[in-house]
């Protein structure tokens, strides 16, 4: 029988003791059982390692890591994508939740239509861990070109072939790495399929930096400017095309839950 191919699960970790625990259960859950789950503790100062240390000592496929001092979710997500031996590279924080088939769904169509990158749709809930009613439905095929035009990949959903695309770290910018990451994967792997089936929950937090729009402008200038290594006139030019995209086009992909 062939060998299930090996996902490397990529958890960076900051005072997340309220949270983490039923993070960690959804993806001890998945149907697809082959996977190492690589949670970086990026210095937190609560109970957050314990947690994980408890888990560990029942589940082999557990390992932790622990930072001296706090250097962001994209440095951490970097640490734990370079110690990574899985095939393929995913990613979830530690108040989000998968559902029970992501993975198998998702290696199942990358093997299909042969892609190197895929994404899927999201549920959201509040802080709380109660349903918003609300998903975030994915594009069924995503190219470098509209993924320039705004960030269309939940990070908690997005998986890429390692084997083939090889290691793929996050800038070193504090906020938007996320997307960073998928860009210069996209620059590598042309295009990305979609699951139109929610794969995931994302927990809307108070003070987020989806909240806090002036932030996030700012940061997005920097994924233009430093990651792209587009120039400050061509940066500026892609904010526009980035306003656009946000709240006239991409709001269309925020719909009701269906039941």
């Amino acid at each position: 029988m062939k060998k299930k191919p090996l996902v490397s699960v990529i958890m960076p970790a900051y005072n997340a003791a309220g949270f983490i625990a039923e993070s960690i259960r959804s993806v001890q859950q998945q149907t697809h059982a082959n996977w190492e789950l690589l949670v970086i503790d990026d210095a937190s100062q609560d109970a957050t390692s314990k947690i994980v240390e408890a888990f560990k000592a029942d589940d082999d496929r557990i390992k932790l890591h622990v930072l001296p001092t706090n250097q962001g979710a994209g440095f951490a997500r970097n640490i734990g994508i370079k110690a990574a031996a899985g095939d393929f590279i995913s990613f979830l924080d530690t108040d989000d939740l998968w559902k029970p088939h992501k993975l198998e769904k998702q290696l199942k169509l990358m093997q299909q239509e042969r892609i190197q990158v895929c994404y899927g749709s999201y549920e959201l809930m509040n802080e709380d861990g109660k349903s918003l009613h609300q998903q975030i439905k994915a594009l069924k095929t995503l190219t470098f070109s509209k993924l320039k035009k705004a960030n269309y990949i939940g990070n908690l959903t997005g998986i890429y072939n390692a084997r083939t695309l090889g290691k793929i770290y996050c800038p070193l910018i504090r906020k938007r790495q996320d997307w960073g990451l998928w860009l210069l994967a996209l620059q590598k792997a042309g295009e990305a399929g979609g699951i139109g089936e929610p794969l995931a929950i994302y927990r809307q937090r108070r003070g987020s930096i989806s909240q806090n729009k002036m932030e996030m402008l700012q940061y997005n200038y920097k994924v233009y400017r430093e990651v792209l290594e587009y120039s400050a006139p061509k940066s500026l030019l892609w904010m526009l095309l980035f306003l656009w995209e946000q709240f006239f086009v991409k709001q269309r992909q925020r719909v009701p839950l269906q039941k």
